[in-house]
């Protein structure tokens, strides 16, 4: 009898420390950087994610609320609202926040609408070092089992002409209560290496956004002999032709004037005394206080370009890279010093808070750069990294690249018989949509006290 006692005790207090270190595990996922103590629950959310059906092409409509308004310019989104919310046709867990942009990719494809796989059958990018690359494998990846990715999508390897997966991704930034979408955008005929050209998919994103009171700025990318003039054109044509659209973006500045607003990827790579022939009042084809005057935000990579910024007449920088360390500007360390340099010389800084890196899929020896997501917490302290030097806007990075595992879009755990894909576990798909929106209503709490 005194035996069975014994064992009971001992099992009691097995049970005991098992309870204690069950307790402590869970209070060292907590992120000590206190965001979670700042930011609200997620109560919301779990009536967003009823909203969000997997079925993701539902519409509004569909589900038994009032139509969308058609697509096209309309009335009560005031442009440029840049500290306000507004409330989406979804009620108003649906609030989105125009100083949240986050950025989007078109160039996916695959043989059911394209005919073929696009960049979802990206080549394994050889390093520049051939001794280097002699180490690494050659070739492309076969979809739909091996894509060009470390997680896979819960859409599958899709199309961006597919209208139901655009609806899925309105529905999806929404929900992350990010109010810009920053498209990706090449001129008419142009695309990246690995791509096809697909700016005539803008009028369908513009529409898409509409239809969620979303906006559209546009970030110009880098393609063959880009320079001031080409990017002067460029201007005019997405003004001209997009410029009246419901959708399109303006920013509201402290002056009261509203400005298209533009970034610009790798600006680095043409010199700032051709940029300020663009950028600058005196400049010979200057586009300021014209028909076409805009904000144009450069991309900091390196500490001298914040200089070359300046000097080329940009009225802002952005850091677009998520791997933390990775250049200059995309070190949260650096983003104080940063952003007291633009407030010093009226410029304004755009942070760029991504939830982990990782593109070995596509770069199999730039594993040195990878960002593990740690559940969240990775993405929990670049976004209050950004909070702490009181930005005016925060750019996420990204919705949907990919290529890169920066995407918040939906993935699924998935398995095959060579690989496994990475994923979103313990939590679901909708995790780091849930954490964006959390940080996006706790953003602009603080704004309102740092605006008093």
């Amino acid at each position: 009898m005194a035996r069975l006692r014994r064992k009971a005790c001992v099992a009691l207090f097995l049970f005991i420390l098992f309870i204690f270190g069950a307790l402590m595990a869970l209070r060292t996922m907590k992120p000590s950087d206190g965001f979670s103590d700042l930011a609200p629950g997620l109560d919301l959310m779990s009536m967003i994610r009823s909203k969000m059906e997997r079925g993701s092409s539902t519409t509004s409509s569909a589900l038994g609320q009032a139509p969308a308004p058609a697509p096209g310019p309309g009335p009560g989104l005031g442009p440029g609202a840049k500290t306000k919310e507004v409330l989406s046709n979804f009620g108003p867990e649906g609030t989105v926040f125009y100083d949240v942009h986050i950025f989007y990719y078109t160039w996916y494809g695959n043989p059911y609408l394209d005919g073929k796989y696009i960049h979802w059958d990206h080549i394994l990018v050889p390093h520049w070092d051939p001794k280097i690359a002699s180490s690494y494998p050659r070739g492309r990846h076969m979809p739909p089992e091996d894509i060009g990715s470390s997680f896979y999508p819960e859409l599958n390897p899709y199309s961006s002409r597919d209208p139901h997966v655009l609806e899925s991704h309105m529905e999806q930034i929404g929900a992350s209560a990010a109010g810009v979408l920053v498209l990706s955008w090449y001129p008419p005929g142009l695309a990246d290496d690995n791509g096809e050209p697909a700016e005539d998919l803008v009028p369908s994103v513009l529409d898409a956004a509409y239809r969620h009171n979303l906006k559209v700025a546009f970030h110009i990318q880098p393609y063959r002999e880009r320079n001031d003039q080409t990017v002067h054109d460029n201007v005019k044509y997405i003004i001209d032709r997009y410029g009246d659209h419901g959708a399109f973006y303006k920013f509201t500045s402290s002056t009261g004037k509203s400005l298209p607003l533009f970034y610009i990827y790798d600006s680095y790579l043409t010199p700032p005394e051709s940029w300020s022939e663009f950028l600058s009042p005196t400049g010979s084809h200057s586009v300021r206080n014209s028909a076409y005057d805009s904000i144009f935000i450069a991309l900091i990579v390196e500490e001298r370009h914040k200089h070359d910024i300046l000097a080329g007449g940009f009225d802002g920088m952005y850091t677009y890279f998520a791997s933390n360390g990775f250049s200059f500007g995309s070190s949260h360390q650096n983003w104080k010093t940063i952003k007291a340099f633009c407030d010093g010389n009226n410029l304004l800084f755009i942070p760029s808070v991504g939830p982990g890196y990782i593109d070995t899929s596509i770069r199999p020896w730039n594993n040195h750069n990878t960002r593990n997501r740690v559940n969240g917490r990775y993405y929990e302290t670049a976004l209050q990294a950004a909070l702490n030097v009181r930005p005016e806007m925060v750019a996420i990075t990204s919705f949907n690249e990919w290529h890169e595992g920066t995407q918040i879009e939906r993935a699924v755990p998935k398995k095959t018989a060579t690989h496994v894909y990475l994923d979103y576990q313990p939590h679901g798909p909708d995790h780091y949509l849930e954490l964006t929106r959390r940080w996006a209503e706790q953003f602009n709490k603080e704004k309102e006290q740092w605006l008093m």
